[in-house]
């Protein structure tokens, strides 16, 4: 596992996931124009061309602006369903599989339930009856459309994470350790905390990574069905946006969707280095 975490694709990995958030989070102290700023002269220009690395796209917009600006949008939709997602998914998923019973099995088909269903048609749902005003004419905000879009998809990832919680607490649950601590009159409480949480929480993280790229996945195509967030404000949005470009202006939705992409393949890819890890250490108890 050293050998990997050494590998040039791993620090690549890394690199370009840092980067991504070293935009998110310094992206305003950039020497870049604003994102919504339109250069009426510098329309649909491509990349390297007119003092715009990226270029623009057909409103005039800078590209690299956007795609700084979007990975705040992106990232913090994507790290708060997960996040959210992950403390609710695994304390059902923990609490489930110690106390077992009914609870366990009710938790269970809940999760199952849940799904069975589409991520996109769930969400689709939820943002349709949640986002949605009564009148057609009044445009929905775009800080409401960001919360209906964390919550739809911190449902989505509740009953996985939670079903990955479930099974890494079934693996501790019986290990000698756990029962010793049971027969010295430990409570349950204390010995969840102490013993099934620290060992369950590096399968969690592990999936979490995969689950970060499967929501911003998720995010963009929302964007793409008219459902996510509007005016190009994240990488999805702005595929949205570009979208009826694409034949005389294909940097236009080219680039963002280049973003998504490594973003995505650098979760996953960190996800599994993670879950090696964890399959080792495991092997080794």
């Amino acid at each position: 596992m050293d050998s990997v975490k050494k590998s040039f694709a791993f620090r690549l990995t890394v690199a370009w996931f840092a980067l991504i958030i070293f935009f998110a989070v310094f992206g305003p102290l950039l020497p870049l124009p604003n994102w919504q700023e339109v250069f009426d002269d510098a329309l649909s220009v491509t990349p390297l061309k007119q003092g715009h690395l990226l270029g623009t796209d057909s409103n005039g917009y800078d590209i690299l602006s956007g795609i700084v600006y979007g990975a705040r949008i992106s990232l913090f939709i994507s790290f708060t369903a997960v996040f959210l997602g992950g403390v609710i998914g695994s304390a059902i998923g923990i609490s489930a599989a110690y106390v077992r019973g009914k609870y366990d099995y009710v938790v269970s088909t809940l999760f199952n339930v849940v799904l069975s269903v589409p991520n996109l048609v769930l969400s689709l749902a939820l943002i349709a009856v949640l986002a949605t005003n009564v009148d057609p004419n009044v445009p929905t905000s775009t800080g409401r459309r960001i919360t209906v879009l964390v919550i739809s998809l911190t449902i989505v990832i509740i009953p996985i994470l939670g079903r990955i919680a479930r099974a890494a607490t079934l693996s501790w649950a019986n290990r000698e350790f756990v029962l010793a601590a049971r027969s010295m009159g430990s409570k349950d409480r204390s010995i969840i905390w102490r013993h099934i949480v620290p060992n369950v929480l590096p399968a969690i993280f592990a999936v979490a990574f995969l689950a970060i790229g499967v929501v911003i996945v998720a995010e963009a195509s929302l964007s793409l069905l008219g459902a996510g967030v509007p005016d190009g404000t994240s990488w999805g949005s702005m595929v949205a946006r570009g979208r009826n470009d694409i034949e005389f202006a294909p940097h236009i939705i080219i680039i963002p969707l280049i973003f998504i992409a490594l973003t995505v393949i650098s979760c996953n890819y960190i996800g599994d280095v993670i879950r090696k890890q964890l399959d080792q250490r495991q092997a080794k108890l």
